[in-house]
């Protein structure tokens, strides 16, 4: 029982690290944070469903068409909700915009694929035991995107730029850096990492156009602890949650469980507002 709870809690603790990363990534460039991040993890489930499930395509096809999708729906994300946001004063509209803008890709889901939860074809050929492909999937896609985003930002110059814009967005507009054309590759990556994030967690959480909601508030939780904009804060947070979670749902289950989450949650974010892993806010005197 114990190797279970450990088991499935670091697994859906990888695919809420990943759905606030995406946040993360997204946040950077913009300083938005859009509420499209739990949808796409929604649409990677759904169409990997559909793709390999219904369409019978193979893996090594059915993953590159998903993660298009992602991407092309973080290209519709930063085009409709979040630039036209940006030329206005009230910028925190992106709360409306973004939240506008996943509530409406989760109702067409809804009225496309059905309100019932499908299953999730396997991907792998092999037996099943303690240690599945359900398991150790999300587990590798986790890290995977850690260490390809630590590749990024610290050995291209593409994600220096990135790191220049997320420090200082008008000192980076200073030196001349296309910050436009950073915050679209920005959109189309974070689209990419929250379909990855919904296509490897497909078996756990099924096809269900339900799970946008789900990991939009749990996806938001390790970016709250973990601080915004830092990733490894992200991975630390969202592995925590998810042994957590699991563990107060082998103790109390069902809605318990997650009232059990979000009273720890408000009670760390009440002794330290600025999460585990963020920087200490200093108050001027």
């Amino acid at each position: 029982m114990v190797e279970s709870i450990l088991l499935s809690g670091v697994a859906i603790g990888c695919i809420y690290a990943l759905i606030a990363i995406t946040y993360n990534v997204m946040f950077s460039a913009s300083r938005v944070f859009s509420f499209t991040a739990g949808t796409l993890g929604m649409l990677g489930g759904v169409l990997g469903s559909l793709f390999i499930g219904q369409m019978e395509l193979p893996v090594a096809l059915g993953l590159p068409l998903v993660l298009v999708a992602g991407a092309v729906l973080g290209i519709v994300t930063e085009i409709v909700a979040v630039r036209p946001v940006l030329k206005s004063l009230d910028q925190h509209l992106y709360v409306l915009s973004t939240l506008a803008l996943a509530l409406m890709v989760q109702q067409f889901t809804a009225i496309e694929w059905g309100t019932e939860a499908r299953p999730f074809p396997r991907l792998l050929d092999i037996p099943r035991s303690a240690f599945d492909q359900q398991v150790w999937l999300p587990m590798l896609a986790c890290v995977a995107v850690i260490a390809g985003l630590e590749l990024l930002y610290r050995h291209t110059l593409i994600g220096r730029a990135f790191l220049a814009i997320a420090e200082d967005p008008y000192a980076a507009r200073a030196l001349g850096l296309p910050e436009r054309s950073l915050r679209m590759t920005s959109y189309v990556l974070a689209g990419v990492i929250g379909a990855l994030a919904g296509f490897a967690g497909g078996e756990m959480l099924l096809a269900f156009f339900g799970n946008a909601p789900m990991l939009t508030f749990y996806g938001f939780v390790p970016v709250a602890l973990g601080g915004m904009g830092n990733n490894r804060g992200a991975l630390a947070a969202g592995l925590l949650l998810g042994l957590f979670q699991q563990a107060a749902n082998f103790l109390v289950g069902g809605i318990f469980a997650s009232v059990a989450v979000f009273t720890a949650f408000i009670i760390v974010l009440l002794a330290r507002p600025e999460g585990l892993a963020g920087a200490t806010i200093q108050r001027p005197v």
